[in-house]
């Protein structure tokens, strides 16, 4: 089954790129999911201030900067898995260094 995990955080002090290829749990969990075989794809988002929001309206077109939604926590990355079952996905999101600092929601794939 597939699913996607939502890798959230509030954004006010994230890591550089440099800094979460150093970061010991941060490969042990890259190294996981290779062993695993799970991850079909994963990118991390730049941040919220680089956001376009695209709506239509009674068939106009609004463009605003920014997020869809006001909140504290953004999401700031995506991986896309293949697992058995849920619970395997709950093992890996588990796994990752934002599920402490943040917060990684996981989101079946209509297939």
């Amino acid at each position: 089954m597939k699913y996607v995990l939502l890798i959230c955080d509030d954004e006010t002090n994230p890591p550089t790129n440099e800094e979460l290829a150093a970061d010991p749990v941060h490969q042990t969990w890259e190294a996981d999911l290779e062993r695993r075989g799970a991850e079909l794809a994963g990118e991390r988002l730049r941040p919220v201030v680089d956001a376009t929001t695209v709506r239509v309206r009674d068939g106009e077109t609004l463009v605003s900067d920014g997020p869809f939604a006001e909140t504290k926590d953004f999401v700031g990355g995506i991986v896309i898995l293949e697992c058995a079952n849920l619970d395997e996905a709950i093992e890996i999101a588990a796994g990752h260094p934002y599920a402490r600092r943040g917060g990684v929601e996981i989101r079946p794939v209509w297939e």
